[in-house]
C-alpha cells in the first residue's frame, strides 16, 4: 500500500510540473525571439534614419558611419545600400552582405514588406531609408543569435532544475505521507492477524497515522478487549459448570454403583439419595441457564408495583418458611412503580428468598422491607443467618463466587445480571446484631405518566402499565 500511495502521488505531481513548465518555457521562449527580434529591427531603423540624411537629403556621412561603428562594437554587422542596391556603406563584418542579405535588401527597395530569415546563426533585419513606398536605400543588419540561444537555454535550464526539485521533494513528501498512512495500517493488519491465530492480548497501536486510521485501531481494540473478556468468561465459565458438575455427578455415579449392588432392604434409600443428586444438577443447569438468559437478553422495560410483588413473593414463600420455623415478614407501603423487565422482580425476590431461608435455621427471621427514594425504590431482604465474610461478598455475584454457598451457588449472580441489565443495583450488608441484608436499587418507572399517576393505577399481578 506504501508503495502505491508513493506512487500515485508521484505520478500525480510529475504530470501537474509537466502540465504547467512546459507551457511557461514554451511561453518564455516565445517572447524571448519576439523581443529580440524587436531590438534587432530597432537597431536596424536607427542605421536607417542616419543614412536617410546621407542618401536623401545630401548631409555628410559621419553620423551613418557613427551608428555602423556603435554597430560594430555591440556585435553587429549593418550594411547600407542605396536604391539601385549598391552597397554605400558597411561595418567590417560582411554578414549583412551575404546572398540572403543582398535578397531582403532587394524586398525591401521593392516595398515589400519581408520576413528576415537566420542566416548562419543570425537574425537579418531589414529597413527602407526613407518613404517606405519609394525608399532612397535599404539598411541590412544582422545580428548574432548566440545571446538568445543562451538565455532561452539557461531558462530551460532553470525550468528543469525546479522542476527535478518538485519531483524530488514530491517523492520524499509521498513517500512520508504514504509511511504516515500505510504503517499504521499495516500494524493493525499484523494485529489482527495475530488475535485471529490466538495472541488474544495483542493490541494495535493507536498514536500514529491519520486520524480515521487511530479510530480504527481504537475500534480494534476495543473489539479485541471485549473478545478477550468474552472468551475469557466463557473459559472461566466451562471451568466453574465442569468443577461444580464433577461433584453431583461422582456422588450420582457412587449412588447408582451401591445401588446396584445394595441389598433388597436399602434400595430406597440409595434410590433417593440418587433422586437428590439428580435435583440438584437439575438445579445447577437451571441456574445456568438463567444467567445465560440474563446476560445475553435486552429487557423491555414495564412498570411494575414492588409491593403487589412482594405480597405474592410472601404468600408463595410462606409454607415454606413455616415449615422450617423461620418468620418471614414484610413491610412494604406501596412505592413505586419501578421500571423492570416483565418477570424480573419475581425471579429476583426467589432467589434471595431461597437463598435466605437456606442460610437461617429454625427460629430465625427474615424481613423484608421496602423504602422510597427519589429515584429509586429500595428493597431490602434482612436475615439472621451466619452472614457472609468481606471476601465472600467481594466473589458473591460471580457465578459460582461463594464457594461456602449450600445452593448451586449461582442465585446472586442471576440477581446480579438482572438487575443490572435493567438499570438497578443490589450490594450486601451485614443485618445488625448478625446475618447479611441484600439491598436492591429499583429505578423508578419513567413512562408516559409520573410515579404519582402510575401509583393511581395499580398494575394487575406483577407487571404491568401505569
Amino acid at each position: 500500500m506504501t508503495r502505491r500511495i508513493a506512487l500515485v502521488l508521484l505520478t500525480l505531481t510529475v504530470v501537474l510540473l509537466t502540465v504547467a513548465a512546459v507551457p511557461l518555457g514554451l511561453s518564455i521562449t516565445q517572447r524571448e525571439h519576439v523581443s529580440f527580434r524587436d531590438k534587432t529591427q530597432a537597431a536596424t531603423r536607427v542605421i536607417a534614419s542616419s543614412a536617410e540624411e546621407y542618401l536623401s537629403d545630401g548631409l555628410p556621412p559621419d553620423a551613418m558611419r557613427a551608428d555602423l561603428d556603435a554597430a560594430q562594437r555591440a556585435g553587429d554587422c549593418a550594411a547600407v545600400y542605396d536604391k539601385s542596391g549598391q552597397l554605400v556603406a558597411t561595418t567590417a563584418c560582411t554578414a549583412a552582405q551575404s546572398p540572403e542579405a543582398r535578397d531582403l535588401a532587394a524586398e525591401t527597395l521593392s516595398g515589400r514588406e519581408p520576413d528576415p530569415p537566420d542566416s548562419e546563426g543570425r537574425l537579418l533585419a531589414a529597413e527602407p531609408v526613407g518613404d517606405f513606398r519609394q525608399p532612397a536605400g535599404s539598411v541590412v543588419l544582422a545580428r548574432s543569435t548566440a545571446p538568445l540561444d543562451t538565455r532561452i537555454a539557461v531558462t530551460w535550464a532553470w525550468i528543469a532544475l525546479i522542476g527535478a526539485g518538485g519531483v524530488i521533494a514530491a517523492a520524499l513528501v509521498s513517500l512520508r505521507l504514504a509511511r504516515w498512512v500505510g504503517r499504521p495500517l499495516t500494524t493493525l493488519d499484523t494485529a489482527a492477524q495475530r488475535l485471529g491465530e490466538g495472541e488474544l492480548g495483542e493490541r494495535a497501536d493507536v498514536q500514529g497515522g491519520p486520524p480515521e486510521v487511530r479510530r480504527l485501531a481504537a475500534t480494534f481494540n476495543t473489539m479485541a478487549a471485549r473478545t478477550e473478556a468474552l472468551i475469557h468468561g466463557h473459559q472461566a465459565v466451562v471451568a466453574d459448570v465442569s468443577h461444580q458438575l464433577r461433584t453431583p455427578l461422582a456422588a450420582l455415579r457412587l449412588r447408582l454403583d451401591l445401588l446396584a449392588a445394595a441389598p433388597e432392604g436399602t434400595a430406597p434409600e440409595l434410590l433417593a439419595s440418587a433422586q437428590e443428586e439428580v435435583a440438584r444438577l437439575s438445579r445447577l443447569v437451571d441456574g445456568l441457564l438463567a444467567v445465560a438468559r440474563a446476560e445475553h437478553a435486552v429487557p423491555r422495560p414495564v412498570a411494575v408495583r414492588v409491593d403487589e410483588v412482594v405480597r405474592d413473593r410472601v404468600t408463595v414463600w410462606e409454607p415454606l418458611a413455616l415449615e422450617r420455623g423461620v418468620r418471614l415478614t414484610a413491610r412494604c407501603q406501596a412505592p413505586g412503580p419501578v421500571s423492570l423487565g416483565a418477570g424480573d422482580l419475581e425471579q429476583v425476590m426467589d432467589n434471595l428468598l431461597a437463598n435466605a431461608l437456606d442460610a437461617v435455621t429454625g427460629g430465625g427471621a427474615v424481613m423484608i422491607e421496602c423504602l422510597q427514594r427519589p429515584d429509586t425504590v429500595q428493597v431490602r431482604v434482612a436475615d439472621n443467618g451466619p452472614g457472609m465474610s468481606a471476601e465472600a461478598k467481594t466473589a458473591a455475584f460471580r457465578r459460582f463466587g461463594n464457594p461456602q454457598a449450600r445452593g448451586s451457588g449461582l442465585g446472586l449472580a442471576i440477581v446480579h445480571r438482572l438487575l443490572t441489565a435493567d438499570g438497578g443495583g443490589i450490594r450486601l450488608e451485614d443485618t445488625p446484631g448478625g446475618g447479611l441484608t441484600v439491598v436492591l436499587e429499583l429505578p423508578l418507572w419513567r413512562g408516559r405518566k409520573d410515579a404519582r399517576e402510575g401509583r393511581s393505577k395499580p398494575a394487575s399481578g406483577s407487571a404491568g402499565s401505569p
